[in-house]
């Protein structure tokens, strides 16, 4: 009896798609990862060097919390979880091409966990959206803010031991360090919005819609009429034109309208006498999405404007928002903004994202608090653009002793031979304050080229977080192994200058040891 209850439990847990996490007796070692073509991996590879820096305990600590401890299937570990998101997004490429490039390279099997070279795909690409998911933005924020911190306290003890004497108790109440701030905006990878373009393909998924629903009532009443050669063939031959003036535009905007309230009022007449079984859950959602986008290009229309709070400017990502960024390339971008600091040690981290357009002068006290709970002190100096110097700003930091970069209000000094002086301190100080600035716009820059935040590909809210999060959480693994490299560059150097004296001066090595 308790060994068929057992069996139903395990059946109806493969039957939800219930898993279950089982956490891995030891951490693979390098020295015995077996190859079954025979030599040793290379302890400075990069793929090596980097799994040294990322927190797996910690990481997996959280991440087992989010399965069942008893039934259902296997999960994978969140090594090759994570691990597979970073590769991908490192690298650069698809899914699909991740996967084979684990199953290819023996390093990338090291970094995820593995024992010994397997040359199998470890699962299907269509995992990679699940791994998304499950980790989460909140995660990888989190897993940055451990690494950042562990590099911090590395700094601070290389620092300490130049100076051989430890900091004074005084010292940890004064402002220290430098806090940079600014905001990007990170596109999304979805087609140019154009309210007709956007119509018709709302039209276009609802006649997909009423063929749905019409075969699944196995009625011999005639199908609703849609128009939908008229409709297609009205909008290609404004699509196509060159110069399209506004009295065109507004005139392809209500036909394009009119055909979709109609296809929705039949879609209403359908539901109401036969229901909505017949729709796939993706269906249901573009339904729903697509009754908003009709809302909202009603009132546009009828009020001849542009623009309304939440417009939608795709179905497939109805969450994507216009941002204004008032650059001579494009004045609006169409993702999520992120306000990002930068500290003086390179390290980075993303403070607010969001996919409302937003002031983000209004994030600098936000941002200066999280740098205070971070190191336990303000920093000395905030250097940030023009935006965020607001009268509220420049009190703020008044009050708590942080110079804010930028001139000081008030009337410029006279350049007369009294003041040239200080004038002259005053410009020497402004050009480094931007300067050290810029660290944040290199930042983005390197986001923005050498990862994959110039476009992001997922689809989903959360996924798209994701990727940003961990897009970031790379770059500073990125400036810790820079930094790894100078030391060692640093260290070999200061020693074939050491060298190099004591051959001129002919002084005996033991002594000097």
């Amino acid at each position: 009896m308790h060994g068929n209850k057992k069996k139903g439990l395990k059946t109806r847990a493969l039957a939800w798609g219930c898993t279950v996490y089982k956490d891995k007796e030891e951490t693979p070692d390098f020295e015995k990862f077996y190859l079954p073509f025979g030599g040793h991996l290379n302890g400075e590879n990069r793929w090596v060097k980097l799994s040294e820096i990322i927190p797996w305990e910690e990481l997996e600590a959280e991440y087992k919390g989010k399965f069942s401890k008893h039934i259902g299937r296997t999960a994978k570990t969140v090594r090759l979880a994570f691990g597979a998101i970073l590769i991908k997004e490192k690298l650069k490429t698809t899914d699909e091409e991740t996967v084979e490039m684990i199953k290819e390279n023996p390093y990338l099997q090291f970094f995820l966990g593995y024992e010994s070279y397997k040359g199998e795909k470890p699962f299907d690409p269509s995992m990679m959206v699940h791994f998304r998911r499950r980790l989460g933005p909140e995660e990888i924020k989190r897993i940055n803010e451990i690494i950042a911190k562990r590099h911090h306290e590395n700094i601070e003890i290389q620092k300490a031991a130049k100076r051989k004497s430890k900091k004074k108790d005084d010292d940890n109440d004064k402002n220290q360090g430098q806090l940079i701030i600014d905001a990007t905006c990170v596109p999304q990878d979805i087609r140019f919005p154009h309210d007709v373009t956007l119509l018709d393909e709302a039209r276009r998924k609802t006649e997909e819609i009423i063929d749905t629903l019409y075969e699944a009532t196995n009625t011999t009443d005639k199908k609703p009429r849609t128009h939908r050669k008229r409709a297609r063939v009205e909008y290609l031959a404004f699509i196509r034109g060159r110069r399209r003036t506004t009295s065109e535009i507004r005139k392809a905007t209500r036909k394009q309208l009119q055909y979709l309230k109609r296809n929705l009022n039949n879609i209403n007449k359908i539901v109401e006498g036969h229901g909505s079984a017949a729709l796939t859950n993706k269906q249901r959602r573009d339904l729903m999405v697509i009754h908003e986008v009709f809302r909202q290009q009603y009132i546009l229309y009828k009020k001849r404007t542009h623009s309304i709070a939440g417009k939608i400017m795709s179905i497939a990502q109805p969450h994507v928002r216009a941002i204004a960024r008032g650059k001579a390339r494009a004045a609006f971008e169409f993702g999520a903004k992120v306000s990002a600091s930068v500290t003086e040690n390179g390290m980075m981290y993303i403070d607010r994202l969001s996919w409302e357009a937003y002031n983000e002068a209004e994030d600098l006290p936000i941002q200066v608090e999280l740098y205070r709970a971070r190191f336990g002190h303000y920093p000395e100096s905030v250097h940030a653009d023009k935006i965020y110097r607001t009268r509220k700003n420049r009190e703020y930091c008044k009050e708590r002793e942080i110079r804010l970069s930028g001139p000081h209000l008030g009337r410029p000094l006279l350049p007369n031979v009294i003041n040239q002086k200080q004038i002259r301190l005053m410009k020497k100080i402004q050009r480094n304050d931007e300067g050290i600035r810029q660290t944040v716009e290199g930042c983005f820059g390197r986001l923005k080229r050498k990862y994959s935040l110039a476009n992001v590909y997922e689809k989903l809210r959360v996924t798209s977080e994701t990727t940003i999060m961990v897009c970031m959480l790379l770059a500073n693994c990125d400036k810790i192994l820079r930094d790894l490299l100078l030391r060692l560059f640093r260290n070999l150097q200061s020693l074939v200058a050491r060298r190099k004296y004591l051959s001129i001066t002919g002084v005996d090595r033991s002594l000097m040891a």
